[in-house]
């Protein structure tokens, strides 16, 4: 059975019986990414290094932090929409998006502090969105969820209020990228999600362990690991096992 059909099989009968067991796919790198169905076609998830990632959709085209060389995405479709978390180099790169941006002439979704950023051409084609607040990223509703660190010595990293995760609704499915965070109450209250990219390294994120609780509480159909870099994949596996069922952990080619 190819992945397509399987993933909707898998999506639809975890949303009808709120069981399963957790899946481990093998690490593996295809061109044409992840596909799972909606409503009005499919969902391709495009792992490209890090946090950085594409996703093709019925509608739009949207990347997520996009930074490197911009012939990183040659074969990729141009973007329709680029979303940006926060200011990190590893998130926010004004050269790439300037490169990237002019090929389709893409909108720019992003938060308040990276939007003081932006130079004067890219700030004309940007969208900025708080905590909380809402958008329309060419025509899927999105909304931005909190990110931020919790623990004594990572505060600095991501301080409240600044940074963001986005929560799109993309023909029946929703889809949560997390950012830069640690597992705050506002992951953990999520629900609905049938793909999520949570975060796991040190100090700037968190802990293999703190990521499996939240996914453990919050419980997506489907979670990729990203942002893992020197981190344990096994170690997140295994805590997530032992925690919940019904989630399935989708290794992505990210290094």
């Amino acid at each position: 059975m190819d992945r397509t059909r399987r993933e909707a099989m898998k999506l639809g009968a975890a949303a009808l019986a709120g069981i399963g067991t957790i899946g481990i796919m093998p690490w593996r790198a295809r061109a044409a990414g992840d596909a799972y169905a909606t409503d009005g076609g499919e969902i391709g998830i495009h792992p490209v290094a890090h946090a950085s990632l594409v996703m093709t959709t019925p509608g739009p085209v949207i990347y997520v932090d996009p930074v490197g060389d911009p012939s990183a995405y040659a074969d990729f479709p141009d973007a329709d929409v680029i979303l940006i978390t926060h200011q990190h180099g590893d998130h926010y790169a004004p050269e790439t998006l300037a490169a990237l941006a002019a090929h389709n002439g893409a909108r720019l979704i992003v938060n308040p502090a990276v939007m003081e950023m932006l130079p004067a051409d890219l700030k004309t084609r940007a969208t900025a969105v708080a905590n909380g607040e809402t958008a329309d990223a060419a025509g899927i509703p999105l909304r931005a969820i909190p990110a931020y660190n919790t623990t004594e010595g990572r505060l600095q990293y991501h301080p409240k209020g600044r940074d963001n995760g986005y929560v799109l609704e993309i023909d029946g499915k929703t889809v949560y990228i997390a950012g830069d965070t640690e597992d705050i109450p506002e992951m953990r209250a999520l629900t609905g999600i049938d793909i999520a990219f949570v975060p796991f390294n040190l100090p700037y994120t968190m802990t293999e362990e703190q990521a499996a609780s939240a996914v453990a509480e919050f419980r997506p159909a489907v979670v990729y690991p990203y942002h893992y870099r020197d981190s344990d994949l096994d170690k997140f596996e295994t805590a997530l096992k032992a925690a919940a069922d019904g989630v399935e952990v989708v290794r992505g080619p990210w290094y």
